[in-house]
C-alpha cells in the first residue's frame, strides 16, 4: 500500500515551497537538507507531504518520548490506513546497574517495563518486516542494541490452511519465539492448547490466532478476538514473529559460553596481576553465576551484557539497532535537530563512563562495554538522506546541508570553531565580513524555510532595555497587558529569584505565581491552564518557559539578564523563548540587559528577518493575522484543590481524592516518571514512583 494523506487542509503559506524544495533535493540525492520551520507554521504536516510525495518507509526521531507521542499522534491521524508506529524505550522507570567507587555504592538494576510499549516496539519491527508504507516515529532510544533483524526475521512461525504440521512442532517453534504456554491466563506472548486447536496471541498484536488441526494438517485459520472469543476465518498465510527481538541461535549459544569463559580466565589474570584480589574474586562469583543461569534456562539477569558472545560480534563492533531494521533507501527526519543531535551524541559516553566502572570494580567483563548505543559516527554512517527540522537549527546541521560532510572546522568573525562548538551551536560570523552569515546558510539549495503562520501572525517586536529602574518598568508593561486582558511570561536565571519576583508582584496585588523545577509535578501544566482561565496575569519561571509550551493569550515575554552568556541566554534559548509571544497579534518581547551580546544579536537579528518576511507575505497576500484560539482542557486537580479548600487543610489523604481522578492523576505521574528517568535523574524518578505506587495502593 501506498502512503496516502488523510486531511480536509491542503498545504498553505509558504509550505508548497517547501514541500517542493526538500522532494526535489530527495529526488536529486542530496543527503542532508533542513526545514527551518517556525512554531505553529505546521512543520509535521509539511512532514507528511514529503513523505508521500517520496513514498519512502520514514524514521523520524524525537528527543523525548512526549513529543515522539504527540508526533506519532498527528502522523497517525494524517496516514490513516499507513503503518505509523511508536518506538521508545519501553521502561516506565529505570535505574541502570552502577558503582559509586567513593561511597562503595553498588546500585543494582531496577525496571519498571510498560507492557503496552514493549507491544509497540514489536509492531514496529513487524511492520517493517512485513510492508514498505511504514513510519516510525522513535526516541533516541533507537540507536540502542536491539538484536539482529536477520536472526529477527529467520525466526517466525508461517501457517496456512492446509499445510501439514503437528501441534508439537508449533509448540517447540513457539518456545524458541519466546512465547509461553499459559492455558489459563491468554496474554500476549502467550499461547495455549485445548484439544486439537492452538490459540497463539502475537506479543505486537490486538488480536490472536486460532489453528485448528486436524491430525497434523491446519484445518481452519481465523482472527480470535481474546476478549470475546469471536472467530473470523482466513484463507491467509500468517507469519507469527517473535516475542523478543533479542533471538539467539542455539548453535551460537555453547561457543558463546565457551568463549565468555575464556575471556574470564583472562580478566581474572589480569585483575590478580594487579593485585586486586577482591575484584577478581567478585567477577568470577559473578560470572560463573550468569553463566550458570544461561546453560539452565537460556537467560540470566543483565543477559545483554554478554550479547556480544551470541551475536557473532568482535570486541568495538557496534550492535545492531532499529536503523538495521530499515530498507537501505529509507528517510530520515530529526525533529528538533538542535536538541536531538547533541542528545544522540552525548549518549555513547554517558553510557560508556557508567559501564567502564562496573568493569573496573570487578562487577562486569569488558563484553559490557560492547551492550551500548552507536556511536555518533556509527549513527551518520546508518543514515541515507536526512531531513534536520527545527525552529532554531544549529551551524552544524546548517553546514552538513551545505556541504553534505561536516566540516572540520568553520571560520567565524571570532577566529576558528572546534567541531564540538558548531555541535553545541556556536555563533558563526555575520555576513558584514564576508564570514558566511545567518542569511547566507538559510538561502542554501538544501535549506528550506517556513516561515509563514496560517493565522497570519508574525514573530514579535523586541526591545532592549536598560536593567536599571527595570522593575518599576516590568511593573508598567504588566499592568497595560492585563488592562487588555492579555498574560505575560517573565523568565529569570534562577529559581530564588523567581520566587521573589513574584513575591514582589503579589505584594503590588497583580495575580501572579511562579513555575520552576520545585513545583510539584501534578500541578505545573495547571498552573498554566491557570494562566489562560486568568487565574493568573503572570507567570515567572526559568527554563519551563521554553519548548513546548503552546499559551495563545500571551502577549508580552520578558527576559531578565538577558546579557549572561550561557546555555539559558544561548542564540537558540533566546529564539525559542520569544517563539512564546509569537501566538498572539500583539506579540511582544523586552530584554533587559546593559549590553548586546553575541548571542542576543544574533537572536535578535533572526527574529527580525524572520517579522520582516511574514510582514511582507501578509501584505503582498492581503492577509489579516489573527490571534491563535485553542480550546482549554479540563482541570486536572481542580477537584482536589476544591476540597483542600473545603476541608481547610494544605495536604489530602489518598482517601480524600476521588476515585475517577487517581487515574488521571497516575497517568501524569507515570509521563513525569518516564522524562525523569530519560533525563538520568533517578531520584526524582524513585519518589514518583512511590507516588505511583501509593496512589494505586
Amino acid at each position: 500500500m501506498n502512503f496516502k494523506i488523510s486531511s480536509q487542509f491542503k498545504p498553505t503559506g509558504d509550505q508548497p515551497q517547501a514541500i517542493e524544495k526538500l522532494v526535489r533535493g530527495l529526488e536529486h540525492g542530496e543527503e542532508n537538507q533542513v526545514l527551518l520551520g517556525v512554531t505553529g507554521s505546521g512543520k509535521t504536516f509539511t512532514m507528511a507531504n514529503v513523505i508521500e510525495k517520496v513514498q519512502r518507509p520514514t524514521l523520524i526521531i524525537s528527543h523525548n518520548k512526549t513529543l515522539a507521542g504527540q508526533l506519532a499522534q498527528e502522523f497517525r491521524s494524517i496516514f490513516p490506513d499507513n503503518a505509523v508506529e511508536y518506538f521508545v524505550s519501553y521502561y516506565d522507570y529505570y535505574q541502570p546497574e552502577a558503582y559509586i567507587p567513593q561511597s562503595d555504592t553498588y546500585i543494582e538494576k531496577e525496571t519498571q517495563i510498560n507492557e503496552e510499549i514493549e507491544k509497540l516496539r514489536l509492531s514496529t519491527t513487524t511492520s517493517l518486516m512485513t510492508r514498505k508504507d511504514v513510519v516510525v516515529v522513535a526516541s533516541v532510544s533507537c540507536i540502542y542494541n536491539l538484536g539482529s533483524p536477520k536472526e529477527y526475521a529467520g525466526a517466525i512461525l508461517e501457517i496456512k490452511q492446509g499445510v501439514r504440521l503437528s501441534i508439537d512442532s508449533i509448540m517447540k517453534m513457539l518456545m524458541k519465539m519466546f512465547y509461553n504456554r499459559n492455558d489459563i491466563d491468554f496474554k500476549r506472548s502467550t499461547y495455549r492448547v485445548n484439544g486439537d486447536t492452538v490459540d497463539i496471541f502475537p506479543s505486537y498484536a490486538d488480536h490472536a490466532v486460532r489453528i485448528e488441526m486436524l491430525g497434523d494438517k491446519i484445518e481452519r485459520l481465523s482472527i480470535l478476538d481474546p476478549l470475546t472469543g469471536d472467530t473470523v476465518p482466513t484463507s491467509q498465510t500468517l507469519t507469527i514473529f517473535p516475542a523478543k527481538h533479542y533471538i539467539t541461535p542455539e548453535q551460537r549459544l555453547k561457543p558463546g559460553i565457551a568463549q565468555i569463559e575464556i575471556d574470564l580466565e583472562k580478566r581474572l589474570t589480569e585483575l590478580k596481576a594487579q593485585n586486586k584480589l577482591l575484584e577478581a574474586q567478585r567477577l568470577e562469583q559473578r560470572t560463573n553465576y550468569d553463566l550458570e543461569m544461561i546453560r539452565e534456562f537460556g537467560y540470566c539477569n543483565g543477559i545483554e551484557n554478554y550479547s556480544r558472545y551470541f551475536d557473532g560480534r568482535q570486541p568495538g563492533e557496534p550492535p545492531d539497532s532499529l536503523m538495521e531494521f530499515f530498507p537501505k533507501d529509507y528517510l530520515v527526519i530529526i525533529d528538533e535537530s538542535h536538541i536531538t543531535l547533541p542528545q544522540i551524541r552525548g549518549m555513547y559516553n554517558g553510557d560508556r563512563a557508567r559501564k567502564t566502572t562496573l568493569v573496573d570494580f570487578g562487577f562486569r567483563l569488558p563484553s559490557a562495554l560492547d551492550n551500548r548505543p552507536l556511536k555518533y559516527d556509527e549513527f551518520q554512517r546508518r543514515l541515507n538522506q536526512t531531513i534536520f527540522v527545527s525552529a532554531t537549527p544549529n551551524e552544524y546541521e546548517l553546514s552538513l546541508a551545505a556541504t553534505g560532510a561536516p566540516p572540520p572546522v568553520i571560520p567565524s568573525k571570532e577566529g576558528i570553531h572546534k567541531d564540538e562548538d558548531v555541535l553545541n551551536g556556536s555563533p558563526i560570523g555575520i555576513g558584514d565580513d564576508g564570514k558566511m552569515g545567518d542569511a547566507d546558510w538559510y538561502n542554501m539549495p538544501n535549506v528550506a524555510q517556513q516561515l509563514i503562520r496560517p493565522t497570519g501572525i508574525v514573530d514579535p517586536v523586541i526591545e532592549v532595555r536598560p536593567t536599571k529602574g527595570q522593575i518599576p518598568d516590568i511593573m508598567n508593561e504588566v499592568n497595560a497587558r492585563i488592562k487588555n486582558k492579555e498574560r505575560v511570561l517573565i523568565t529569570t536565571l534562577t529559581k530564588r529569584m523567581a520566587e521573589d519576583l513574584s513575591e514582589y508582584l503579589a505584594e503590588r496585588e497583580i495575580k501572579v505565581t511562579y513555575l520552576h523545577s520545585d513545583i510539584e509535578t501534578l500541578k505545573r501544566s495547571d498552573i498554566l491552564e491557570s494562566l489562560r482561565m486568568g487565574e493568573y496575569d503572570v507567570i515567572v519561571g526559568i527554563n519551563l518557559l521554553r519548548e513546548g509550551l503552546d499559551l495563545p493569550e500571551v502577549s508580552l515575554v520578558i527576559i531578565l539578564d538577558a546579557d549572561k552568556e550561557g546555555f539559558l541566554r544561548s542564540r537558540s534559548s533566546l529564539i525559542q523563548t520569544m517563539g512564546r509571544a509569537a501566538r498572539h497579534i500583539e506579540g511582544k518581547v523586552i530584554m533587559y540587559a546593559d549590553h548586546e551580546t553575541k548571542s542576543m544579536k544574533a537572536a535578535i537579528d533572526e527574529v527580525d528577518r524572520r517579522r520582516e518576511y511574514q510582514l511582507d507575505y501578509n501584505k503582498k497576500h492581503g492577509i489579516t493575522p489573527k490571534t491563535i484560539s485553542k480550546a482549554l482542557r479540563d482541570r486536572l486537580i481542580e477537584k482536589v484543590e476544591e476540597l483542600e479548600k473545603d476541608a481547610g487543610k494544605k495536604e489530602l489523604s489518598i482517601d480524600d481524592i476521588p476515585e475517577k481522578d487517581k487515574g488521571e492523576m497516575i497517568k501524569l505521574l507515570e509521563l513525569q516518571m518516564t522524562e525523569s528517568a530519560s533525563l538520568l535523574d533517578f531520584e526524582q524518578a524513585a519518589k514518583l514512583r512511590d507516588q505511583i505506587k501509593e496512589l494505586s495502593g
